[in-house]
């Protein structure tokens, strides 16, 4: 072989190695890139109108390249109840880091302080303090607490009154998803400080079950209660058999099933729903609506007769 067809295939492996070498390195530098930083939004604002859109645009004026996931803005108008239990029943499955900004906040322009939240999961909760972290709070536990109080982190000279979600919340949670230090956002809080709901928990005995219907599942007018799957099966009822309750005063009889097909359309059914606890629906139709009830109304599950 010639002298100069032995530089050349040197001078073209040395080439390949440099490729090869730099398409490893894209590679892993393409499977390393972090991801996005992710706010998740929840509010009763509903979608009639410009509020929702004008929040997303603080948030991303000030963090470009944020995520922004969209929990609902169809929580019962001034439903703190409802907006503490879409934050319990959506924060497991997000990661640690994320930001939550909530804003259910009948109290606005009131008292009430504006905080942001640390849980025990490393998740950051930006959002009015009056009950909505109990849920949470009792499940994963609070590292900290500290109440917004800088400026500098929020947004206008001059504050509304009536729209902490545009300058005060939305801000606050765009500055932390792109990494700035929460513990700036103003003086630290002592998490027994934090307003929780009085929230009662279903009681156990030996005569059965008492516990609460606390809200409408969305459109469907199932009826959801604080009683937890787990308490139910004690009373020693099986998939198939008929239960007698009491919500209220009206006394009724429904078969208790895995699903709402197990039972005829228009027809009731005791489940337990998605979220672990004791529902009460009708196939195909609004529980809520046929029998004229809604939250919230005491209810008594008998342990099941010997």
């Amino acid at each position: 072989m010639h002298r100069h067809s032995l530089v050349y295939s040197s001078a073209a492996l040395l080439l390949l190695a440099v490729v090869s070498l730099s398409s490893t390195v894209c590679a892993q530098e393409a499977r390393g890139k972090a991801a996005p930083p992710t706010v998740v939004f929840m509010t009763d604002f509903g979608t009639v109108d410009d509020s929702v859109a004008i929040c997303r645009g603080v948030m991303y004026s000030i963090t470009p390249d944020l995520r922004i996931v969209d929990l609902t803005h169809q929580v019962t108008p001034f439903s703190i109840l409802d907006g503490a239990r879409f934050l319990y029943g959506a924060t497991p499955y997000y990661p640690a880091g994320t930001v939550f900004v909530v804003v259910v906040d009948p109290g606005v322009g009131s008292a009430r302080k504006a905080v942001v939240v640390k849980s025990k999961r490393g998740q950051y909760f930006v959002l009015p303090d009056n009950g909505l972290m109990t849920l949470v709070e009792d499940r994963d536990g609070i590292e900290g607490v500290h109440e917004i109080t800088n400026p500098a982190f929020m947004i206008g000279s001059k504050l509304s009154s009536t729209f902490h979600g545009r300058d005060i919340f939305s801000p606050v949670g765009a500055h932390l998803a792109r990494g700035d230090n929460w513990a700036q956002v103003g003086p630290e809080m002592a998490v027994k400080d934090l307003v929780r709901l009085d929230l009662q928990p279903a009681k156990l005995d030996q005569q059965g079950l008492r516990g609460e219907v606390i809200a409408t599942d969305g459109p469907f007018g199932n009826l959801v209660t604080n009683i937890s799957g787990e308490d139910f099966l004690k009373l020693g009822y099986e998939h198939g058999q008929d239960v007698r309750l009491t919500i209220g005063k009206t006394e009724m009889t429904m078969p208790f099933v895995r699903t709402f097909s197990d039972v005829a359309l228009n027809k009731p059914l005791l489940y337990i729903d998605s979220r672990g606890r004791l529902g009460l629906a009708v196939n195909q139709g609004s529980f809520a609506e046929t029998y004229k009830i809604r939250p919230s109304q005491p209810i008594f599950v008998p342990r099941k007769e010997k």
